[in-house]
């Protein structure tokens, strides 16, 4: 699977110029729709010439700008797909897809885990289990119509090594009185991939607006709420099927579990240990 635009982006950051870094912050705070504005607009933006823009693009592997944003183009379209669009573009190409056959999805499944993990960056891993295991920060989380049971399985397993963890009602009106009481000491780990949910954006902006720490777990091509994200976690989900997989984003969230466990277990054990206790109580 090609990498993606921010991919290249992330990679390549410490390649750049100080004026090419700010051109890349800019083009990964509003992407894809940074890049499709014209060269001169962007550099006006960011307060750099027109000739850093394309160097950096050039830096990229672009023979042109017109090609980078036909890049960005073909990305979009992919963030916008429908099963239904999806499942034509395959019949269109010759692949109808009953013809995958049960390994080839497997072999999909394991490459779109391990380009996730080749590209993540280390940093942010390390950030986001940081935040999930720090036992003064509440922390709550939620995902879309069928990511929200990652969040929910990720919430029970957080609960059992540590307390002030919150799986979000799924109903935008059950969200508003649990929002009015975040602060900076909340945190809340939003997951969120392609047809994304204009609602959590609403949530992760109010929340934001409150000084809650928002965390991103998303797909290559990047939920809107990255740009209101403290941390971004992007996984590849795409498969020959009409259907994303969510297997990636399951991976990193069994990754930050153990993570967070590892790294608080003299607290974790004992948790666990009157978890055990209080079982047989009852």
């Amino acid at each position: 699977m090609p990498e993606t635009v921010v991919d290249q982006l992330r990679e390549n950051l410490g390649q750049f110029s100080a004026t090419e870094r700010r051109v890349a912050h800019r083009l990964l705070a509003e992407y894809p729709m940074a890049g499709l504005q014209s060269a001169t607009v962007l550099a006006r933006q960011v307060e750099v010439s027109t000739p850093t823009v394309l160097r950096m693009v050039a830096r990229l592997g672009f023979q042109s700008y017109p090609d980078f944003q036909r890049r960005l183009r073909e990305e979009l379209t992919a963030q916008l797909s429908s099963p239904l669009s999806k499942a034509s573009q395959a019949i269109r190409g010759g692949r109808k897809q009953s013809r995958t056959t049960a390994t080839e999805f497997a072999d999909a499944v394991v490459q779109n885990i391990q380009e996730t993990f080749s590209h993540l960056a280390a940093h942010e891993i390390d950030q986001v289990v940081k935040l999930l295991g720090d036992r003064k920060q509440r922390v709550h989380l939620l995902g879309g119509r069928f990511t929200d049971a990652l969040a929910r399985y990720l919430s029970v397993q957080l609960r059992i090594i540590r307390g002030g963890v919150n799986h979000l009602q799924d109903q935008e009106a059950n969200w508003q009185d649990q929002v009015l009481n975040m602060d900076h000491r909340d945190v809340l780990l939003i997951f969120d991939i392609r047809r994304y949910q204009p609602s959590l954006l609403r949530l992760a902006k109010a929340a934001s607006a409150r000084q809650a720490k928002v965390l991103l777990i998303t797909d290559q091509w990047l939920s809107p709420i990255s740009r209101l994200a403290l941390h971004v976690l992007p996984a590849r989900i795409s498969v020959p099927s009409v259907w994303d997989s969510n297997a990636a984003l399951m991976a990193i969230a069994e990754a930050l579990l153990a993570a967070v466990t590892r790294n608080t277990w003299e607290q974790s054990q004992r948790r666990m240990r009157d978890l055990e206790q209080l079982r047989e109580q009852l």
